[in-house]
């Protein structure tokens, strides 16, 4: 069998040095799991860890996402289609990941279940944030975080700002087009509900994309991540439904009902309406 040399210039001597492991902080994130069920739970370890690394992600898609508001405030809308990229690329993470949950078994969850009482991903202020960067605001949701003064200062700070959808339909008035003022001055912590004459906007963006290259090209990045996220929402459905069936939810919810009604929401309406426009 081939060998490879251990080389010579590797180092190795890290007494005095930043290793990999204190960079990563690789002890905060490998300690961090602690199972409760007694005895210790197989496959309780998958469930931590599918949730933690599921949280990783969903910050760095907030890092992402933020980034990309302020580039639209500031009317530069390339940079977002990299960050945007990269956003898809993060929600596709988190679909695959569902794949690794549906390998635990309803028998083999029901075992360990009750052993964090009424915690839920309702109760994801991540994934909340989420949400209110693409427009999806919810201020009842809101009452899930009260018990934790900074994030719920963080949460209603986002509830009342505009979206990034919100900010891309800003942008394209200060540039000219047809936008009516009602959505960009408006009460910020309400959801959008969509405006057939932003249907009329986006066709003439579309129909010459030459002219409107980058608004063209960030109505298509703004599509990419919505249907990612729907997927994302549809797999949890199915895998929420698979492990338990239509049992409540462990935070209240009525579990798969509850989920499924998410299926209909549209975070950035025109963008799909406009397609039965096109070339008609």
């Amino acid at each position: 069998m081939p060998e490879r040399k251990f080389e010579d210039t590797i180092q190795t001597d890290f007494r005095e040095r930043l290793d990999y492991a204190k960079y990563l902080r690789l002890d905060l994130i490998l300690g961090a799991q602690s199972p409760l069920s007694e005895p210790k739970h197989h496959d309780e370890m998958l469930f931590i860890i599918q949730h933690q690394t599921s949280e990783l992600w969903m910050k760095l898609a907030i890092h992402e996402l933020l980034a990309a508001v302020e580039h639209v405030k500031r009317d530069e809308l390339e940079p977002c289609f990299k960050i945007l990229s990269r956003v898809k690329q993060i929600q596709r993470m988190l679909f695959e990941q569902w794949a690794v949950l549906e390998t635990l078994t309803p028998s083999e969850y029901a075992q360990f279940r009750g052993v964090f009482g009424q915690a839920s991903g309702l109760q994801s202020f991540q994934n909340r944030m989420i949400e209110f960067l693409f427009g999806n605001k919810n201020q009842q949701s809101l009452k899930v975080f009260e018990h934790d003064e900074q994030i719920h200062e963080q949460l209603f700070e986002l509830l009342n700002r505009p979206s990034l959808y919100d900010e891309f339909l800003r942008h394209l008035f200060r540039r000219g087009f047809a936008i009516p003022e009602s959505a960009v001055d408006r009460d910020w912590s309400e959801q959008y509900e969509g405006d057939s004459r932003i249907v009329a906007v986006f066709k003439k963006i579309y129909e010459d994309p030459k002219q409107y290259w980058d608004a063209y090209e960030m109505c298509e990045k703004l599509v990419d991540v919505e249907e990612q996220f729907a997927l994302w929402r549809y797999r949890h459905v199915k895998t929420v439904e698979r492990v338990i069936g239509f049992k409540a939810g462990t935070g209240g919810s009525s579990g798969v009902p509850f989920l499924k009604k998410a299926l209909e929401i549209r975070l950035f309406p025109e963008l799909w309406d406009v397609r039965t426009e096109i070339g008609s």
